[in-house]
């Protein structure tokens, strides 16, 4: 029995001064001594993260961080671990003392609000302060709701599980589809899923599990083949199938074996709406014919993993988009949770599917790099639209193949009114 992947989980930071009992309320929710607690202030470092069942939300993720008021060197670092936790946070705990409450609770508090995070202000240690009628009146007109807890006795923290169940985002509790919602009811869809030097040994990768569930949970089934298989596989059905899916590193072969009248995606693009924005990824893939020799992306992995010696994120993709651009470009490489909060200095970012990371760290990243003004598309899309296919690989997602069609359509307007000898060459079919 696995458990589930934190990337499904809901994450739950934990925020706030040092020293206000940040600590001593996760150990109170999860009844376990996760965190150090001690009276000095700055005690916790680095995030501690404790996953566990919140029944009836399910699995979720508390991330208890280090006070945000932290100083010194040292203390700078801590607070920016800190706020990098709010890139992947789904529900927010403000924790304070009622005494305390003044500009930087507000202006936290106003960094939630800003980024849509549904938040619960708990005021701690309120056996030595509580807070005014008017500052619970002035939350209160602000939809922000509070609990009051003495978390070092037990206090309140019914009262605040209460507010967690209550204030958890519906699309946490009710998970879109991956896939279900593309395929009917009892139809098949054939998995292509390569059995390589990346592959773990017995078992399959994330996205391809997750898939499979997903299908089931949607009452339709799956043949799952590799892909010297594929074309024997398909001849034996006596239909075709709904959907053909492959792992994007096998796209062309894929494209090859399957009729053009059955629709084909991949894994990547299938977590690119799963976990992302695929309109938004889509038209960062249009960057791909802007690139010129020298430019400089950034290829970011959710996971870390040992790169092998034709490494999809290391290797191919780079190897693929020279040959597209002709010319050496430039590549540096983040995995885990390092991500620039200035994604400026690239011109693309191609983000891997994302398995294990939580949608709300790829809408994070995504929105840096709108604010960067970087277009940002993810792996199976590079592919795709690198190797000729991109529009195959979107027939399944209308809305998005409608807006690559008109951006498509848009910049070879622009390419007729430019002269040849100028203009840079935008067709992209």
């Amino acid at each position: 029995m696995q458990p589930t992947p934190k990337g499904l989980r809901l994450h739950i930071g934990l925020f706030g001064r040092r020293n206000v009992g940040k600590s001593s309320l996760l150990n109170g929710l999860t009844r376990q001594a996760v965190s150090i607690v001690s009276g000095v202030a700055g005690t916790t470092t680095d995030p501690v993260e404790k996953p566990m069942e919140l029944l009836p939300i399910g699995p979720v993720l508390f991330i208890d961080t280090a006070g945000i008021d932290d100083v010194g060197a040292l203390g700078k670092m801590r607070v920016e671990k800190a706020r990098r936790v709010l890139d992947r946070t789904d529900l927010g705990v403000l924790v304070a003392q009622a005494d305390q409450w003044g500009d930087f609770e507000e202006g936290l508090l106003a960094e939630l609000k800003a980024r849509e995070i549904p938040t619960i202000v708990v005021f701690n240690k309120t056996d030595l302060a509580t807070p005014t009628a008017r500052l619970l009146k002035q939350l209160e007109n602000r939809e922000t709701r509070c609990v009051q807890t003495v978390a070092n006795r037990g206090d309140g923290l019914l009262d605040l599980r209460e507010a967690l169940i209550a204030a958890a985002p519906d699309e946490i509790v009710n998970t879109p589809a991956i896939i279900g919602d593309l395929v009917p009811a009892g139809e098949l869809v054939v998995l292509v899923v390569p059995i390589d030097k990346e592959a773990p040994k017995g078992r399959l990768i994330l996205p391809q599990v997750q898939t499979i569930r997903d299908l089931l949970d949607n009452d339709a089934y799956c043949v799952v083949v590799k892909g010297r298989e594929l074309r024997d596989a398909l001849h034996r059905l006596n239909r075709p199938p709904a959907l053909v899916v492959t792992d994007s590193q096998a796209f062309l072969e894929v494209a090859t074996d399957t009729p053009v009248e059955i629709p084909l995606t991949s894994f990547s693009i299938l977590f690119a709406r799963f976990k992302g924005d695929l309109v938004e990824l889509v038209r960062g893939a249009l960057a791909i014919d802007d690139l010129k020799p020298g430019d400089h992306i950034l290829i970011a992995e959710s996971c870390s993993h040992h790169p092998i010696a034709d490494d999809i994120g290391r290797v191919k993709i780079p190897r693929w988009l020279t040959q597209y651009v002709g010319g050496k470009l430039n590549f540096t490489h983040v995995q885990g949770h390092d991500f620039p909060v200035d994604a400026g200095e690239f011109s693309l970012v191609i983000h891997c599917g994302a398995c294990v990371t939580n949608r709300r760290e790829v809408l994070s990243r995504i929105l840096h790099c709108r604010q960067a003004g970087t277009p940002i598309t993810n792996y199976g899309l590079t592919i795709a639209y690198s190797l000729g296919i991109f529009e195959r690989a979107l027939a399944p997602f209308p809305v998005a193949l409608d807006v690559y069609r008109q951006a498509a359509a848009a910049r070879r307007g622009l390419e007729r009114t430019v002269p040849p000898s100028v203009g840079p060459g935008y067709d992209c079919e």
